[in-house]
């Protein structure tokens, strides 16, 4: 259990962390094209103290203490509010690219920042916006360059997103098995069949496009009103989707004893290995067999066999086997005898590709980065769409927070998991931050919009209880969504 704690906490650290290094990147970046000085540049928060700081050949440290490198002069650094020299005698903003900045890593992992001269921030350096502009200022640059400014980190989180899918495919290509070649259909959660699903049903169409990917078919169905199945083989069947469906899955998916989340490929039951000295092993199952029947109740398919084979602890079931020779296949009925958790010992194919028709698709460098845009857009309209259903009843009680968010990562280490997860949460940090929410980057944007629209730049007092408003609006949403993943835990 602490195991699985730790993996799933490191990676979504690793992820978080670099998700703010980027996302602050871009800020810096754009601030000294501009030649704006960057005072402080953090991963994670240090309100108090930080855990390290470090500014290039003037000091080092941390925990409020530094000291003076070799390099640097033996002065103390020029403080923020000073007359707008560095201790090389240059102007701040048109000085060392990097030089000029205090690199940092904060004590609380809720974000990171950068502190930009001259600028209303999280930081509310209220002195320093006393003091008259200086030219390497924020608030002394054009609106169209704080634009850029403001944008950047947003923009440069979705270039991580659609970087990472590039690579994804790049690297490991995209491997799947179309609806339309799982001839056995797909097997679907008890709240899908509550709306229409049956199992056996082949995806045909979400609201008229045609759906073939199964990753990404899954969310255009969740999202979709009418979904379209083949069933039967034969008829095309039209299921209405409910606007809250997605709450159902996810309230189903809490359930320890559910066995599929909405849909799954239906395949055979093959056995791949059989352990030593086991029901299996002493009845005479080899490696290859494949079950078709649990005494006289027909296991076509993977999704039957589990919830039948359950509830037998510690009896003896009949076995109908299909065994194939060199010439033919015979058909074996075998007594097995089960443990007290209903099992006998063996292993189970669970990749439909061993069963079905497989498409791959090997993508070369210059291929991968139209697919990574094309990934990319696609879950942030995806993301976008599910958005609004945040504002239902559903929606609130369903918000989550770090917990939430570290749950989604697997509980074995999978780098390839581990970067389509980093990428969907860029994707998401990229939306969230563009919102018109003062305190967010979103909030800076719509009052240089009004700027460069009006031609009138909105007053310092009213920016400042602005970002006050909205840095209380979003520290209670914080404590809200992390509230509910606390009341969750001891359901």
């Amino acid at each position: 259990m602490m195991d699985t704690f730790l993996i799933k906490a490191t990676q979504l650290i690793m992820a978080f962390a670099l998700l703010v290094i980027i996302h602050e990147f871009g800020h810096f970046l754009f601030a000294r094209i501009f030649g704006v000085k960057v005072e402080k540049f953090y991963i994670f928060f240090d309100p108090w103290t930080e855990l390290f700081k470090w500014k290039p050949k003037k000091y080092i440290g941390g925990f409020g203490k530094q000291r003076d490198l070799k390099t640097a002069a033996s002065q103390a650094p020029a403080d923020s509010n000073d007359s707008g020299k560095d201790n090389d005698g240059k102007k701040d903003g048109k000085g060392s690219f990097w030089g000029d900045t205090e690199y940092g890593i904060g004590w609380l992992p809720l974000g990171g920042y950068c502190k930009i001269a001259g600028m209303i921030d999280e930081s509310m350096d209220k002195e320093q916006m006393k003091l008259p502009p200086k030219e390497w200022e924020f608030r002394s640059k054009p609106a169209w360059q704080r634009l850029l400014i403001m944008v950047a980190g947003v923009l440069f989180n979705f270039l991580l997103a659609i970087v990472i899918y590039a690579g994804i495919v790049y690297a490991s290509g995209e491997r799947y098995v179309a609806f339309k070649d799982a001839t056995m259909g797909m097997a679907y959660s008890e709240a899908a069949h509550e709306i229409g699903f049956k199992d056996g049903d082949i995806p045909l169409l979400a609201d008229g496009e045609e759906l073939d990917n199964p990753a990404d078919a899954r969310m255009k169905m969740i999202q979709a009103n009418v979904v379209t199945v083949l069933r039967d083989g034969k008829d095309s069947v039209n299921i209405k989707i409910p606007q809250n469906f997605i709450f159902q899955l996810d309230k189903e998916s809490k359930d320890e004893n559910t066995l599929i989340n909405f849909m799954t490929y239906r395949i055979p039951t093959l056995i791949t290995q059989v352990a030593p000295g086991e029901g299996a092993d002493k009845a005479g199952i080899k490696t290859g067999d494949r079950i078709i029947a649990i005494d006289s109740i027909p296991t076509e398919s993977l999704d039957v066999f589990l919830p039948t084979l359950a509830g037998h602890e510690n009896s003896t079931v009949m076995l109908t086997v299909l065994r194939q020779n060199d010439v033919a296949t015979d058909t074996l009925k075998m007594p097995v005898n089960l443990n007290d958790a209903s099992k006998m010992g063996v292993g189970l194919e669970l990749d439909p590709s061993k069963f079905f028709k497989t498409n791959e698709i090997r993508y070369s460098l210059l291929q991968s980065v139209p697919r990574g845009i094309e990934m990319g857009t696609d879950k942030l309209v995806s993301y976008a769409s599910s958005m609004k259903l945040v504002f239902t009843k559903e929606g609130a009680k369903s918000v989550g927070g770090f917990g939430a968010i570290g749950s989604i990562f697997p509980e074995k280490w999978n780098w390839i998991a581990f970067w389509n997860i980093a990428a969907f949460l860029s994707v998401a940090l990229a939306f969230m931050n563009i919102l018109p929410i003062p305190a967010l980057d979103g909030g800076h944007v719509l009052f240089l919009l009004y700027e460069v629209i009006t031609r009138r730049k909105p007053s310092e007092k009213f920016l400042e209880y602005a970002q006050m408003f909205g840095m209380g609006l979003l520290i209670l949403l914080l404590l809200y969504a992390n509230g509910m993943d606390i009341i969750r835990l001891f359901k």
